[in-house]
C-alpha cells in the first residue's frame, strides 16, 4: 500500500500537494528531521529509496530539502482507508447523541445546503444509500475494484482530500470539522458529476464499482470524524 510504504521510508505520512488535477503529488519534510547531514543531501538519499518503490512516478528534490513525490495510482488510497483500523480516540460514550448544551460544531437545523453540518451528515448517509442503489442496479459491490479507474477529475478531487487523512490523524489539531466539510463537498460533487450509479440505459461497469468503493472510504472517514467530534453518525436523514 502506497501510503504505508511512503511512511516506512519517510518516517511520517507525507502531505498531499496541489489539486491533483493532472498529477497526484505529496510533499515531505522528512530530510529536515533528525539528521546531521545537509537537508539537500538527506533528501537525495531518501529520493533514491523512493524512486525504487513500485507505484512512484517521480521524486523531485527541492533546494530546501523538501521532497515532492508523484504517485502513479492515487486510487490505491481507497483500499488503505478501508483497510486501516478506525482511529477514534474518544470513548464509546462520546459518540452518543450530544445533549442540547453540547458544543457541537454544527447545528442540526436547518437541514439545507446552507448548513455545513447537514452536508456532512447527508454525505455519510448518501454514501451508504449509493452502495445499496448500486447493488440493486447490478454493480458488483464488494468485488475487487480497480483503483486505476478512479482517474477522472471529480474522482481525483475526492482522493485528494482522502489523502490528507494519515497526516491529519497524527496532527495535534486535525481540524476535523473543516476537513469533513471539504470531504463532503467533493463527494457530493462527484456523485452528481461522475455517478457511481448507472444512469438510464447505462450498463453497470467496473468504474461504477470503483466509485462505490471510494464512497465507502468516504463514509468510513466521515463516520470517524463525526465520532471524534462527539457527533453520532446518522442512520438516515
Amino acid at each position: 500500500m502506497i501510503m504505508e510504504a511512503l511512511r516506512g521510508v519517510l518516517g511520517a505520512p507525507p502531505v498531499p500537494q496541489g489539486s491533483w488535477d493532472r498529477e497526484a503529488r505529496f510533499v515531505s519534510t522528512a530530510a529536515l528531521r533528525g539528521t546531521a547531514e545537509p537537508p539537500a543531501e538527506a533528501a537525495e538519499r531518501l529520493a533514491v529509496r523512493l524512486r525504487a518503490m513500485p507505484g512512484i512516478r517521480r521524486v523531485d528534490v527541492r533546494p530546501n530539502g523538501f521532497l515532492v513525490i508523484g504517485v502513479a495510482t492515487p486510487g490505491e488510497i481507497v483500499d488503505e482507508v478501508l483497510a486501516a483500523p478506525v482511529a477514534v480516540r474518544r470513548s464509546p460514550a462520546a459518540v452518543s447523541p450530544p445533549p442540547a448544551s453540547s458544543a457541537a460544531p454544527w447545528p442540526d437545523f436547518p437541514r439545507t445546503w446552507d448548513n455545513p453540518g447537514f452536508a456532512v451528515r447527508y454525505a455519510y448517509v448518501r454514501a451508504g444509500a449509493v452502495r445499496r442503489w448500486a447493488r440493486d442496479l447490478g454493480v458488483r459491490v464488494g468485488a475487487a475494484a480497480r483503483p486505476e479507474l478512479l482517474d477522472g477529475p471529480f474522482d481525483r478531487a475526492v482522493l485528494r482530500v482522502l489523502a490528507e487523512l494519515p497526516s491529519r490523524r497524527e496532527s495535534r489539531d486535525p481540524g476535523w470539522a473543516a476537513y469533513l466539510e471539504r470531504l463532503a463537498e467533493v463527494y457530493h460533487t462527484a456523485v452528481e458529476r461522475a455517478s457511481p450509479i448507472p444512469r438510464g440505459d447505462e450498463a453497470p461497469s467496473e468504474v461504477h464499482a470503483a466509485r462505490v468503493r471510494m464512497g465507502e472510504a468516504v463514509r468510513r472517514v466521515l463516520g470517524e470524524g463525526l465520532a471524534e467530534l462527539g457527533v453520532a453518525p446518522p442512520g438516515k436523514i
